[in-house]
């Protein structure tokens, strides 16, 4: 008589014992939550007989690649482990660490990450596709780039850089993503107010983490933004030295923040896999959608922008030229050509360590060196050759200023045009007297240098005026006229203070101050342009941890903090944050601060996860918004 089929009764998949082997047990251990090329162990039980070795045989399919495999365990618990980090800002003058808590395996993380991926178009339009393509990386990767901006859906976030943030979050308030997402969720996916790029891309990671893929967030100092693809970024003065909005909306952003994640790039030739460049910042469409990437860092360093996806745009980011011009009477007098003003001190948090890693080798070859000319005009001849295959297709996308690219062309191998200073044989440079802190004089020098042997009479307009960090320029708010002569080789220096007074009330949040001095020599029609970018700087918040830090034991935290300016501040908010130490963001209402008041409060807490951790805090006010603060804390285990 034939045996009777086996009838399975009972599966346990041994969620908390597998899910601890694939390191997911700080997400869940009720579910099963495995990740990809890595054995699990599950159990089955039957009903109606016991499992005969030799007689059943079980049969079970399984894909194990894993197209975001890292091999360094370092590596993986950097970039896929660790729920805090550092994002950088500031300028490449005054670079500054700003603390974040990812916040990956906090609690409903994963279902909020989901969700995203559920209520994007793709999964709106045709599901069942969806889901298929859900294994590739670069397909997610897309995906979750277009539905961390609102641009074009019920994204998580609305970008702002208008600021005024009445309705919503002033961007630099945020400490971390959990709070963003929860938000968003809550409120039945609708979009949280709101975002700038560094928000952006801390979400973007804290989602791309979640979902096992390695993610890292990336800084890039003086970005450029090319709006129309001929790898020039136009900047336009006027007579005073003062930056005008841009007409063609070409900027370079003081800094720029996107992703780069992990993954295999079986979509190109061979040697592209590895780190991708992927941008949730809404700048431009991406096959109509507003995403950017993945983009092959090393196709970008090796000029290879007919690559998918959006290689020349982020190319333009790192390696663009930036074209100075001055327009006076109506009529545009080019300046200068600067071949080396985009793309500095590109940075990521270091592994394991709060440091701060230099990247920038892996974006392009050294600044003035003929491999990175070469590399820049092989990247300008293959877009020359798409736009003309796409004009013989019907399209227009012309640039609209022409980029020639005779020998005698700064744009060629060759040596880059000559400065005006060097045609006018004067140098002119800013230098600060003292750190520039908020709530103080800025006090600064003009540096004039005659490198001639002939005397030189110099008139040099200079102003200030703030900025936003895309680039976006203020009005001014102080102006002056120098007349200085110098005599052969002669070097001298011309004194300017620009008072607290002055500046408080036209700075943005971003807190910079870009001085311009725009010089001309009576013999020569040329004219010296010179500008250097200030970051006002606070005191940041102190936080010490009070006595052991154990799991489920009481935590008591000081935090220590001030009003760095010489007025009241009012309407004073302070939060903190951390993942694995507080359910969710405290927040404190201090109320009014007097003038160069300090003071601390004492916070209880039970962390409730163990290992390293991080607090993060932000205290804003009526006259600041972003003052910020953080402390590692080890929390031990339960005896």
């Amino acid at each position: 008589m034939a045996q009777a089929w086996l009838e399975v009764a009972l599966t346990d998949l041994q969620s908390s014992r597998n899910n601890v082997r694939h390191h997911t047990e700080e997400i869940t251990v009720d579910h099963l939550l495995v990740r990809r090329g890595q054995a699990f162990n599950l159990t089955l039980y039957f009903r109606n007989r016991g499992f005969q070795p030799g007689l059943d045989n079980i049969i079970f399919v399984v894909e194990t690649e894993d197209a975001v495999y890292l091999d360094s365990e370092p590596q993986r618990q950097e970039y896929v482990m660790n729920d805090y980090g550092f994002i950088y800002q500031g300028s490449k003058n005054w670079i500054r660490p700003c603390p974040w808590n990812y916040g990956q395996f906090e609690e409903k993380i994963i279902d909020i990450c989901l969700k995203l991926l559920d209520k994007s178009l793709h999964f709106q339009t045709d599901p069942a596709t969806d889901c298929a393509l859900r294994g590739s990386p670069i397909y997610v990767s897309r995906v979750v780039s277009a539905m961390i901006n609102s641009n074009d859906d019920n994204g998580v976030l609305n970008g702002n850089w208008s600021e005024n943030y009445t309705d919503g979050t002033n961007p630099a308030e945020w400490t971390g993503s959990v709070a963003i997402l929860k938000q968003w969720y809550a409120a039945g996916c609708q979009p949280v107010r709101y975002g700038q790029c560094w928000v952006f891309a801390a979400v973007m990671c804290t989602v791309m983490r979640c979902l096992g893929i390695p993610t890292r967030v990336i800084t890039n100092f003086d970005s450029g933004h090319d709006t129309d693809g001929n790898l020039i970024i136009d900047e336009y003065y006027d007579n005073t030295g003062r930056i005008l909005g841009n007409k063609k909306k070409d900027t370079i952003w003081n800094f720029h923040v996107w992703n780069e994640c992990w993954m295999a790039r079986k979509d190109l030739p061979p040697g592209y896999g590895g780190w991708q460049v992927l941008d949730a910042t809404p700048q431009e469409m991406s096959n109509g959608v507003y995403c950017c990437g993945p983009a092959s860092v090393r196709a970008i360093k090796n000029g290879e922008v007919d690559l998918n996806y959006d290689t020349p745009f982020v190319f333009s980011m790192v390696n663009a030229d930036c074209m100075s011009w001055l327009v006076q009477g109506g009529k545009e007098q080019k300046l200068h050509q600067d071949t080396s003003s985009v793309g500095n001190f590109i940075s990521t948090k270091s592994i394991q360590s709060d440091e701060r890693d230099d990247i920038t080798e892996n974006y392009k070859y050294e600044e003035g060196s003929l491999q990175e000319r070469q590399v820049f005009l092989k990247a300008l001849q293959k877009l020359k050759a798409e736009r003309f295959h796409s004009s013989r297709r019907g399209a227009d996308l012309q640039p609209s200023r022409p980029t020639p690219l005779s020998q005698d062309s700064p744009r060629s191998v060759h040596t880059p045009s000559l400065r005006p200073s060097d045609v006018v044989q004067v140098s002119l440079k800013f230098k600060l007297l003292d750190p520039p802190n908020m709530g103080q004089d800025i006090c600064f020098v003009l540096l004039a240098l005659n490198m001639s042997s002939q005397f030189k009479d110099l008139k040099v307009n200079l102003s200030a005026q703030s900025l936003l960090h895309d680039g976006s320029p203020l009005s001014p708010f102080w102006q002056d006229i120098a007349f200085i002569t110098l005599s052969p080789k002669e070097a001298k220096t011309y004194p300017c203070k620009i008072s607290y007074s002055q500046y408080s009330q036209y700075l943005s949040t971003d807190k910079l101050i870009r001085i311009s001095a725009l010089g001309e020599e009576k013999s020569s029609p040329e004219k010296i342009l010179v500008n250097k970018i200030i970051t006002l700087s606070y005191p940041s918040i102190t936080i010490n941890v009070l006595g052991a830090a154990v799991v489920n034991q009481s935590l008591s935290i000081q935090v220590i903090f001030s009003n760095p300016l010489s007025e009241q501040v009012e309407d004073c908010v302070l939060t903190v944050e951390g993942s694995g130490l507080f359910k969710k963001q405290q927040k404190i209402l201090l109320g009014v601060l007097k003038p160069q008041h300090r003071a601390s409060i004492i916070l209880e807490t039970v962390p409730f996860k163990s290992g390293q951790r991080q607090i993060q805090a932000n205290m804003r006010s009526n006259k600041f918004k972003d003052i910020k603060g953080y402390r590692n804390v080890y929390v031990d285990f339960a005896l």
